[in-house]
């Protein structure tokens, strides 16, 4: 082996040695797991969800769940709409939710669950558990999140 080879392979040695790739985020729930190989859409398909600021007027557990609250949302509607979430495990206590502002998906078709139907859908990260998302500041229900 020439003495160039030599130094350009222990050179590149010592590089990959050193090198560290960055660790990927630790993801915990199953669903987010998927969310990771999801595909790309391109903008005309994101500008088809719309998200809107509601707020939440009441808030109670569903009978025979022990993932799924009821809400009810002001979105700035005639009537508020009932909105089904599965945050019950990290919301011990619906009524704390009431006040809250939060984003909700409002233009998704309605889909029953547990026999009552769904308006929409609110938005929330996971962190293993749902993590609930607020405005910085307080904006007028029905507000669009661009």
């Amino acid at each position: 082996m020439s003495e160039a080879h030599c130094l350009a392979s222990q050179r590149n040695r010592s590089v990959q040695g050193s090198f560290k790739p960055p660790r990927a985020p630790r993801v915990r729930s199953g669903f987010a797991q998927r969310l990771i190989h999801h595909r790309m859409i391109n903008i005309e398909d994101f500008a088809k969800v719309e998200v809107r600021i509601g707020k939440i007027i009441s808030a109670e557990k569903v009978e025979g769940s022990e993932k799924l609250l009821k809400l009810s949302v002001d979105l700035g509607e005639a009537s508020p709409r009932q909105i089904l979430s599965g945050i019950a495990k990290a919301v011990p206590e619906p009524e704390s939710l009431v006040g809250k502002m939060v984003p909700i998906v409002s233009n998704l078709e309605p889909r029953q669950m547990m026999g009552m139907e769904s308006q929409g859908m609110m938005l929330c990260a996971d962190n293993g558990v749902p993590v609930l998302l607020h405005p910085a500041s307080e904006v007028p229900p029905g507000s669009i999140v661009k």
